[in-house]
């Protein structure tokens, strides 16, 4: 990505919320223990902490198994015993993307649904983007292309899919399709950029069937997130390269928006809600805090620069990864900076990346740096105490998953999955 000047320094509190909000998912799969989707089953990044990591790291990451995989920034997603990622096959034109389905236990392939793809103009095409979602038995993968599959998750067996560049006339952005699907009730939406209303697109979850267009904006990067608004209205808060957005779930009607127009459309990380505040914070324009009830700006500040990495929340406080400072915790409710690790936590680079994983309601983290390295961490108003690291991949972008007892993550050549140091 090409780089800007700096922009200058500022911090402006605005108004406060009144209400405190919380996330929900929206699916029956809040408390499932393993990982069916987008940063797990609460959508939050929260994993079980039960038992309980071990900080001294035990005996190490055991490996249990890896297997072969192609290209891609897919993360990976695990349900009833089984692993999901997509991958990229061949090179420039003879172009190929997979969905891939592996047994939890063994890594053995359990079955592999591959279809073409035009990569042509694409930049920085390793592979797919997005998360396979998993629910009630289907499993739904939104390729770089556009190209949305809906499989059943045990066989791989095709229940519908639609080409939407071909036959819904969506307009692929510079990095590709990379939010990923989400479950709403009985349907399945997905961030397709749809000229002239189709911003979100609703499906029939079963048969593929569309029940709503939704935001007149192009597609950027960020998978959406439900929660409930005043009242306990239903809320979907999505993030594009135009706007920060909530519609409506049921019918895609605009609720507000907030004009939010970010520099080569990098709307990526999943937008934070809570304590009645939506955050979202973009790599060259800095956060944005807005009022959830009615899309007012609470507090800005363009020094707190996210790109890929989604941040994190706990306690009134928050988590983000920036791009010159490396982690630096916040107030939540004003923006105000607590600290910045310098770069402990994944080195400092260009694009910075560590998938952040919070343990349960305690200030315990989990994080896959970029180098691949899995961390155990502490996070206190004093900073970042580290437990321990281990090497689990090699160089990589993608989210991993959990279960119970164990850790799954991929890089561009292989998916691998080994035991967590749990205390016995």
């Amino acid at each position: 990505m090409p780089t800007l000047p700096r922009a200058p320094r500022w911090n402006r509190l605005l108004s406060l919320p009144a209400a405190i909000v919380l996330p929900f998912s929206g699916s029956a799969e809040n408390s499932n223990p393993e990982w069916p989707r987008w940063r797990g089953s609460d959508g939050l990044g929260t994993l079980s902490n039960d038992p309980p990591i071990d900080p001294s790291g035990g005996v190490g990451l055991e490996m249990l198994w890896t297997r072969p995989v192609g290209g891609g920034y897919a993360g990976v997603t695990v349900a009833e015993g089984r692993v999901y990622t997509m991958d990229r096959q061949g090179e420039s034109p003879e172009v190929s993307e997979r969905i891939l389905c592996f047994d939890a236990d063994s890594g053995t392939p359990l079955w592999n649904h591959e279809y073409p793809a035009d990569y042509a103009g694409l930049e920085y095409d390793s592979g797919p983007r997005a998360s396979v979602t998993i629910h009630d038995g289907l499993a739904y993968a939104l390729g770089a292309n556009g190209d949305l599959h809906c499989l059943e998750a045990a066989t791989g067996e095709i229940a519908w899919s639609v080409a939407a560049v071909t036959e819904l006339g969506a307009v692929r952005p510079k990095w590709g399709f990379a939010a990923s699907p989400v479950i709403w009730k009985d349907t399945v939406i997905v961030h397709l950029g749809i000229p002239e209303g189709g911003g979100y697109v609703a499906f029939d979850r079963r048969t593929g069937e569309e029940r709503w267009r939704g935001s007149a904006d192009p597609a950027g990067y960020a998978t959406p997130v439900f929660t409930r608004g005043k009242g306990g209205r239903d809320l979907m808060v999505a993030w594009t390269p135009k706007h920060v957005q909530v519609l409506d779930p049921d019918n895609g009607a605009l609720v507000w928006e907030y004009p939010y127009e970010i520099t080569y459309g990098v709307s990526i990380a999943t937008p934070v809600v809570r304590e009645g505040l939506v955050f979202v914070s973009s790599y060259w324009h800095g956060a944005r805090a807005l009022r959830l009830d009615d899309g007012e700006l609470a507090w800005e500040d363009d020094m707190l620069r996210g790109l890929m990495a989604c941040p994190l929340y706990r306690n009134g406080t928050g988590y983000l990864l920036e791009r010159e400072t490396g982690l630096v915790a916040f107030d939540f409710q004003t923006g105000r900076k607590r600290w910045d690790d310098a770069h402990q936590l994944t080195p400092a680079d260009r694009n910075p990346q560590a998938s952040l994983v919070h343990l349960d309601d305690t200030d315990q983290v989990l994080a896959l740096n970029a180098n691949g390295e899995l961390i155990h961490a502490s996070l206190s108003d004093a900073g970042v105490t580290e437990h321990w690291r281990e090497q689990l991949t090699g160089k990589t972008w993608a989210h991993p998953a959990f279960d119970a007892t164990r850790v799954f993550a991929r890089d561009d050549r292989r998916l691998v999955a080994a035991r967590l140091p749990r205390e016995r």
